[in-house]
């Protein structure tokens, strides 16, 4: 059993939740966990729950709180009745907030230690446990009581992964982040240290000055007194001496040719369009700058097999060789620039010795070292620009292909190759290229209805074709009978590594709070297409507003257009496998909902 307290309070056995009955029960729940196995007093959980006007029959109602807690917990943990109070013995269950320290204090003495990676690696961990603000479905009085010390908790491991980050030299991906927190603590010194710290660092010594002076301002205006010792400190070693730009000397070749592509699919097929526009990107005569191409896409279109075969058709054109990089996208984990030219440096032929502790300095080696080359450099799963950036070389004899969910816009001069699904003659052709024409020409109806099924997604045709060549005794009719049932489609779409429902998830996780919730009530309009304006009308917000959202679910390839008057009036439709997948996410986190289907159907009509 887990506990959780870094978000919504609740228990978890294995991947099911304990249901509970409200914001009082996982009070007391939540009090006896915080309580760390001492007894809380009844005055202390009757102040908790209803503050200083608690009920006459508060006794009984506490009784009967404990109780139910003690049915729907089970034998797995204890709650002991301690003189006037009550003790939870939790045993061998977990708690988040226990691995959440455990990993916080592993984490700072990495820190002071100076293993700075292993610091990040273990704060990042335990950042990565809250779910939200602490114990935000409890009592206001209990609110009141413990979620200003456990937002202090947070912050203080946030401030110890960020400076962990900064010696790792990840200054440019920590700018926006710092930036928006100062904005939400303008008062906390320690953050607008930071950041001035990694704006020096991009070459902005006049940013991170006019940081230094508003800190001041405000400091000023709101508390009546000076910076810190730290924050002053901080301005005058600018001002004192700002930091000179890294010179890197130009590097010998060492001669070593890397070649980091993985193995291409020896059953490619289709995409004539999309692989004949990106072998002319990668075959192109040097100009002034790297050819580079983007292929875009939803998850699971083939964007990377694509990629992949177009690399391998031309690898004799790179003499030098490949870099290839998975950068994360696909599983949601997106890598850092930093640890990727790493690799990518240790490929060339750099000792780890010689390998520049700081970013920019990576930057400017692995530039330096490319100089003159031809080299291919695939980056694959990108999460956004500020994680690409750095990864592009500086010569135009290097080639460039980039992956993504997103069209990068900011890559001035890039070629964008969209991928879209297979269209029928695509998608029988990847089947038979699987299973075999013959079984195909057997059964010609079973395997139009599969790809249809499957949405003609090359991953969903690629994973039941496997499926098929697993069990050679199952019919294509058989098959295609099991994924006819929508409740059972994406378990049926998951063989190995190869899980649909695992690459729409990971868009979806992109996804913030809003633009979530809108994709599970979009998902229950009983329409083929919608216009734009549903968006708002199921959200509950402003036309305006709403567009954004639907604009955000278009960019994450969880929405397709397919009608636009210049963008005044849109239509906007679900893939087939999007929409299951979309139903799946409604009815776990908006069981609701389900109820109002019909009434939603109205509003797409």
């Amino acid at each position: 059993m887990e506990f959780r307290v870094l978000g919504p309070v609740g228990a978890w056995r294995g991947d099911a939740e304990v249901a509970l009955d409200g914001a009082k029960q996982r009070t007391v729940l939540a009090a006896l966990l915080l309580a760390e196995g001492r007894t809380v007093p009844d005055t202390r959980l009757c102040e908790l729950l209803w503050g200083e006007r608690p009920p006459a029959t508060f006794a009984a109602q506490l009784y009967n709180y404990v109780s139910r807690l003690r049915k729907y917990l089970g034998a797995e943990v204890d709650i002991v009745r301690q003189w006037s109070g009550y003790q939870l013995r939790i045993g061998a269950a977990q708690l988040d907030l226990d691995e959440f320290e455990r990993l916080a204090e592993t984490g700072r003495e990495a820190l002071r230690d100076g293993r700075y990676a292993e610091a990040a690696e273990r704060l990042h961990a335990a950042l990565s446990l809250w779910r939200g603000p602490a114990l935000s479905n409890v009592t206001e009085h209990f609110a009141a009581a413990e979620t200003h010390r456990m937002a202090e908790l947070r912050m203080a491991v946030l401030e110890s992964r960020i400076e962990a980050d900064l010696r790792l030299g990840r200054h440019v991906r920590l700018v926006p982040e710092i930036t928006q927190l100062v904005a939400e603590h303008p008062l906390h010194e320690g953050l607008r240290g930071h950041l001035m710290t990694a704006l020096l660092h991009c070459d902005r010594q006049a940013d991170a000055l006019a940081v230094y002076h508003e800190g001041r301002r405000v400091l000023a205006d709101e508390l009546g007194v000076d910076p810190g010792p730290l924050l002053a400190e901080a301005y005058q070693s600018i001002l004192a001496d700002p930091p000179a730009p890294a010179v890197v000397a130009e590097p010998s070749w060492h001669g070593v040719r890397p070649a980091m592509l993985p193995p291409g699919v020896g059953d490619f097929a289709g995409r004539e369009e999309e692989l004949s526009g990106l072998l002319r990107v990668l075959t192109a005569e040097p100009t002034d700058r790297p050819p580079v191409a983007v292929v875009t896409g939803m998850a699971g279109v083939g964007k990377s097999t694509l990629a992949l075969h177009a690399a391998h058709l031309t690898r004799g054109a790179f003499p030098d060789g490949q870099l290839y990089a998975d950068l994360g996208r696909a599983s949601g984990n997106a890598v850092e620039p930093y640890d990727v030219l790493g690799w990518f440096l240790r490929s060339l032929g750099h000792a780890e010795a010689a390998i520049p502790k700081g970013l920019d300095e990576r930057v400017r080696l692995y530039r330096s070292q490319l100089a003159g080359r031809r080299l291919l450099v695939m980056l694959d799963g990108t999460a956004d620009y500020a994680q690409v950036c750095p990864l592009l070389p500086g010569d135009p004899g290097c080639q460039v292909i980039v992956t993504s969910r997103l069209r990068m816009p900011e890559l001035a001069g890039a070629t964008s190759i969209e991928v879209g699904t297979l269209d029928r003659r695509q998608a029988l052709a990847l089947l038979g290229r699987i299973i075999g024409a013959q079984r195909i020409a057997e059964e010609a109806d079973a395997a139009e209805r599969i790809v249809e099924l499957c949405g003609r997604l090359s991953l969903g045709v690629r994973v039941a074709g496997s499926r098929l060549l697993a069990r050679p005794h199952w019919s294509l009719g058989y098959l295609a009978d099991r994924l006819a049932d929508e409740r059972y489609r994406l378990d049926e779409l998951r063989l190995g590594s190869m899980d649909v429902r695992e690459r729409l998830d990971s868009s979806y996780h992109q996804l913030a709070d809003l633009g979530q919730l809108a994709l599970r009530r979009l998902a229950l309009l009983r329409t083929p297409a919608f216009p734009s304006w549903c968006t708002a009308e199921v959200l509950g917000v402003s036309r305006h507003a709403g567009e954004e959202v639907g604009e955000h679910l278009v960019d994450a390839r969880l929405l397709e257009i397919v009608e636009s008057d210049g963008g005044r009036r849109q239509r906007f439709r679900f893939h087939d496998l999007v929409r299951v997948f979309a139903r799946e996410k409604a009815d776990q986190a908006d069981r609701v909902l389900v109820a109002g289907a019909g009434a939603l159907s109205a509003v797409g009509s």
